[in-house]
């Protein structure tokens, strides 16, 4: 005979104690203003953010050990990474032609030079920075941080991302053929 109050047909509590599914949000009764959803990260989701923040975290501890390329691309050739073969067969840099370089600068406080080797380096570091303190206080309190979910602001930062290499990179050609 199972004791655990309001059991459903697995045998598990519906309170959720016990459940093995901590990241799925489980609806709340709340008389006053019907039902919500409990938005608590699990311990893996919790962990997963703070290594992504400890990344973040390393990428700018590199950044700042690399010497910016004075032309603008190449300083990931100090990491041990072939040239750009986008540019090495078309002459034309690509998307994140300039991207650590664009980091390299930003970690030094140079901005402006950072824009000239990738706008989008730049906003992608600016961002960056934003979203380590984001990603430890979400850690932290066990929940995100001025979202109900992770799902929404993760596919709009990706999004972005991508959006503004995509735009950048268009501007960059269309200036280089001027």
């Amino acid at each position: 005979m199972h004791t655990s109050p309001n059991p459903d047909a697995s045998g598990e509590s519906r309170l959720g104690l016990g459940s093995a599914h901590l990241d799925e949000p489980q609806a709340l009764a709340d008389p006053n203003r019907g039902p919500t959803v409990d938005t608590r990260l699990g311990v893996s989701t919790r962990m997963v953010l703070v290594f992504i923040a400890l990344s973040v975290i390393v990428v700018f501890m590199i950044a700042r050990w690399l010497d910016p390329d004075p032309s603008g691309r190449g300083t990931h050739r100090q990491l041990g990474l072939p040239v750009c073969h986008f540019y090495w067969v078309t002459g034309t840099p690509c998307p994140t032609c300039g991207m650590t370089t664009a980091f390299a600068w930003f970690v030094r406080g140079g901005f402006d030079q950072s824009f000239r080797a990738n706008p989008a380096g730049l906003f992608l570091a600016a961002g960056s920075l934003v979203l380590i303190p984001w990603l430890l206080a979400g850690a932290a309190l066990g929940r995100p941080v001025g979202f109900r979910s992770l799902e929404w602001p993760m596919v709009v930062l990706v999004a972005c991302t991508i959006a503004l290499s995509l735009v950048s990179w268009t501007i960059r050609l269309f200036f280089k053929f001027l």
